[in-house]
């Protein structure tokens, strides 16, 4: 059998080889030319077997694991393959646990490989052993410690297909350094079934028709869509669903770009920074169809008064979410790709005129209240909506961005336009700070000829700063721009809401962030003056090298609408 990457190097029939070459020949198999880590004791001999195919397999050494596994989602989210990383025993492995477990709850497929000290030493708390299989049980898919080098090939194939088939999600490998120090007669078997485990459910035939006599009876149906119909590469199908129905669709935050954001059916953003009228109809609509999407506690607010009032019909591939937080009347099982072709000739189009009225009355009076002083500001300081205006009209919807976690993420989310599927990328379950630096990394290698912005706040940019020696070093020409307000903006806007403005330890003592790029030898500037910020942008994006734009914003803005914890959808915020 040949590998993927370069069939005339390398003949992968059996052969005898080390358990730590047989790593590399496994990742070969699987097409795999790109993994991110740092390595260290437990895992060298598999390091020393990469030097070896270092033309084949390029590694990326990123300056913290957590910066390898936040790369490696960044290149999985923007290219659809799977993303690998690697690391050392103890810390190192300890290191990826909030990557995996952020790549666990937003459905991105990764597999991590650690090294593990000596089987003998296994429970003697030898130097850097920790049980990762234990720590990383409650956030991995699937995980599995290798003893024996003659395992290595069948339990990196299970990996691989658990990792990508299904619901995706990230798969952790621990294996020993004997067993890296073995050998065995290499062979190689993709994994094509794993028993007991079914990726994909069956769907009914009886559920498919069921979905569509609601649909096609529904006078105010509407759609909520999230990132499964991009992890299911359904966007073609869903695109056809809601122009053949009529249907007004809104998104989750990892459901955005599935649809193009000026598309006519597009609705908005659903949830506690989301629109005003996708959230208040919600609690008025006849018929929800959720598509790809969890129901979670960010897009349902109270869920003793969401939708009560509708039949709701649920397109979902993992069994464990349907019925969990919201109970529904039709569940179609499936991916939703199949399930949206299966469906589609059974729905007809209906007049929705009337029903479309009313999201664009709500949407005039969100303008008028507070979208328009966020994107066109005439006085005060730079807002972070003019910076993502400004963005959209020099990338036409073309770029990939990358958010972090805060007040940034929302105006990010609420503003950015994209004609591209893939192109937002963010922490959204977990909600990991300091995720959009390595993440964004990890994203232009995955999409080398597309624009990647990383938009950050100035406190979960100091989270990863680090990586900035991972940009230096790799040359990869990402675009960084930190939206500096000097405080932990979104924990401020709720002290500042909730809290009688007690700003406990919130406010941010900042370091001279161009200095710090300028010393990675990364081009740097700072904006503070609107009369310069386009400039500073268009400078910025021309570049055909990594970037830093460090821009000034308001201090003490707030994003709105806002759904307060424990309210209803209809009770959304404007002020």
């Amino acid at each position: 059998m040949q590998t993927q990457t370069a069939p005339a190097k390398i003949n992968l029939k059996k052969k005898t080889v080390t358990g730590a070459e047989a790593v590399i020949l496994c990742l070969l198999e699987e097409g795999v030319d790109l993994i991110y880590g740092y390595p260290g004791g437990a895992i060298m001999p598999v390091y020393d077997e990469l030097y070896k195919y270092r033309d084949q397999l390029h590694h990326v050494l990123t300056r913290h694991e957590q910066g390898a596994t936040h790369a490696a989602q960044g290149f999985a989210r923007a290219s659809g393959k799977v993303g690998v990383a690697i690391a050392t025993s103890g810390p190192g492995a300890t290191n990826f646990v909030t990557g995996i477990a952020d790549a666990q709850i937003d459905s991105t497929p990764m597999v991590c490989i650690t090294g593990q000290v000596g089987s003998h030493l296994l429970g003697t708390d030898a130097f850097q052993e920790t049980d990762i299989i234990g720590i990383s049980t409650p956030v991995t898919k699937w995980n599995c410690q290798i003893t024996k080098a003659e395992d290595i090939p069948a339990v990196l194939a299970k990996a691989f297909y658990i990792a990508r088939s299904g619901r995706p999600g990230p798969v952790l490998i621990d294996i020993t350094k004997d067993a890296q120090f073995g050998s065995l007669d290499f062979e190689y078997k993709p994994c094509k079934g794993v028993r007991s485990y079914i990726p994909v459910p069956t769907t009914t035939p009886e559920s498919i028709l069921e979905a569509a006599e609601l649909i096609n009876q529904a006078k105010r149906p509407m759609i909520v869509f999230g990132q499964g119909v991009i992890l299911g590469e359904a966007e073609d199908e869903f695109k056809t669903l809601i122009e053949k129905t009529g249907i007004p669709a809104a998104w989750t935050i990892l459901g955005l770009s599935a649809l193009p954001t000026i598309h006519p059916l597009n609705v908005g953003m659903v949830g506690m920074h989301g629109n005003y009228g996708p959230n208040v109809l919600t609690n008025q609509c006849d018929v929800l169809i959720a598509i790809g999407m969890r129901f979670d506690d960010r897009v349902t607010g109270n869920l003793e008064t969401y939708a009560k009032q509708a039949k709701i019909i649920h397109f979902e591939i993992d069994p464990a979410e349907v019925n969990k937080n919201v109970s529904v009347d039709v569940a179609v099982m499936g991916n939703v790709k199949t399930t949206l072709k299966q469906i589609l000739p059974h729905l007809i189009k209906n007049d929705y005129s009337n029903w479309l009225k009313k999201f664009k009355e709500f949407q005039t009076i969100e303008h008028e209240t507070v979208i328009d002083s966020e994107l066109n500001p005439s006085s005060g300081n730079i807002t972070m909506g003019e910076v993502l205006r400004h963005i959209n009209e020099f990338t036409n919807g073309d770029a990939i961005l990358v958010s972090d976690v805060g007040q940034h993420q929302m105006v990010t989310c609420r503003y950015a336009k994209f004609n591209k599927t893939k192109s937002n990328i963010t922490s959204g379950g977990l909600g990991t700070m300091g995720f959009a630096l390595p993440a964004a990394i990890g994203a232009k290698m995955g999409a080398p000829e597309r624009q990647v912005i990383a938009i950050i706040g100035d406190g979960g940019y100091q989270m990863t700063i680090q990586e900035l020696g991972t940009i230096f070093q790799t040359r990869v020409p990402v675009k960084i721009v930190v939206l500096n307000n000097d405080f932990l903006g979104m924990v401020r806007q709720w002290q500042q809401l909730f809290f009688d403005k007690r700003y406990a330890s919130t406010e941010m003592i900042n370091p001279d962030f161009v200095t710090i790029a300028k010393g990675y030898r990364i081009e740097a500037n700072s904006v503070s003056e609107r009369k310069n910020l386009k400039s500073a942008i268009a400078k910025m994006l021309s570049s055909d090298e990594a970037h830093f734009l460090e821009i000034c914003v308001e201090k003490e803005s707030n994003v709105f609408p806002m759904i307060p914890t424990g309210a209803s959808v209809s009770d959304i915020r404007l002020s």
